[in-house]
């Protein structure tokens, strides 16, 4: 798409909080050219807050955004679907602090915006270029991005549990099939977790219908699991949508190892002050157009 684009139809959809708990109904509406993808809390009379990395408050178990004193939680599944389907310019309305989980992946939103369809607009797309490598450590944890003709992102996994172990995956979004190989990953959690997140306050609306959940020996969900390696194809769906916040679309190689919601933000914060590191170029000054870089095969390394 040399073209930016907004949904050609409002649509929406209801459910729960994933932490909060509460219910939330939340509709995403056309926006004017340039107007990026801009939250508006309709029961504070419309409040905005865009979707930018200024904005970001907090990023433990989810990204969340807030403005003057006024919050908006779990935004990553909603922004990555959005970021999936093309959308620059939209609305996102919603009458309390956090998006709805739905089924803890971002397939639901996919299909809600695929519903609405989408409306070309006359500004051009602005990309954000890497010109040379940026990376950010943190232990034995990093994720860096490097200059690449397309975005495309490698992510590596480790956890010490027999379903998961190590797990590593290549993908390609403008080749790739994001509704087919990466929506309907689910967010994930350990059973032993689940006590200590809700004494902080989290995940009151956690529940197998909307998260994979992990015990010792295996997943308490009667349904199992949609990949082998949900959990590495749920990371990138999450650094898809946690890649918005840099306000264009990217042109380069992110690779992520044992990463997350902080390493993700902590990237495009890095970025936005390496100025050097990176140029804003428009469609159709790219180094090759998306749909001709090749694709890496998806495939996981072995489950430990």
């Amino acid at each position: 798409m040399t073209n930016q684009h907004t949904i050609a139809s409002p649509v929406e959809i209801s459910g729960i909080g994933l932490h909060t708990g509460v219910p939330v109904k939340l509709r995403v509406v056309p926006a004017p050219a340039n107007t990026g993808l801009v939250f508006r809390r309709t029961d504070l009379d419309g409040f905005r807050i865009a979707a930018r990395a200024r904005h970001v408050a907090r990023v433990s178990y989810s990204t969340s955004l807030m403005r003057k004193g006024v919050l908006i939680s779990t935004t990553e599944h909603l922004l990555s679907a959005l970021a999936a389907s093309g959308v620059d310019n939209v609305f996102i309305d919603l009458d309390n602090l956090e998006l709805p989980i739905l089924d803890g992946s971002a397939l639901p939103f996919f299909r809600l915006i695929a519903r609405a369809g989408l409306r070309r607009q006359r500004a051009r797309r602005t990309y954000v270029k890497i010109l040379k490598p940026v990376e950010v450590l943190e232990g034995a944890k990093c994720i860096a991005v490097y200059p690449s003709p397309a975005l495309r992102i490698s992510y590596r996994i480790a956890f010490n549990h027999p379903l998961i172990g190590e797990q590593s995956l290549d993908f390609v979004p403008a080749t790739g099939d994001y509704e087919r190989e990466i929506a309907p990953a689910r967010t994930f959690g350990f059973l032993e977790e689940v006590e200590m997140l809700r004494k902080s306050g989290l995940v009151k609306g956690g529940s197998l219908e909307n998260a994979v959940v992990l015990a010792n020996d295996g997943v308490l969900n009667p349904e199992g699991l949609r990949f082998a390696d949900e959990f590495c194809r749920h990371k990138i769906l999450d650094i898809i949508g946690d890649l918005t916040l840099l306000g264009h679309p990217l042109i380069g190689h992110v690779k992520a190892d044992r990463a997350g919601h902080a390493m993700h933000v902590g990237l495009v914060e890095r970025l936005l002050r390496e100025r050097d590191a990176w140029e804003l170029v428009p469609s159709d000054d790219r180094a090759i157009p998306l749909a001709e870089c090749p694709s890496p095969e998806l495939a996981a390394t072995p489950l430990a």
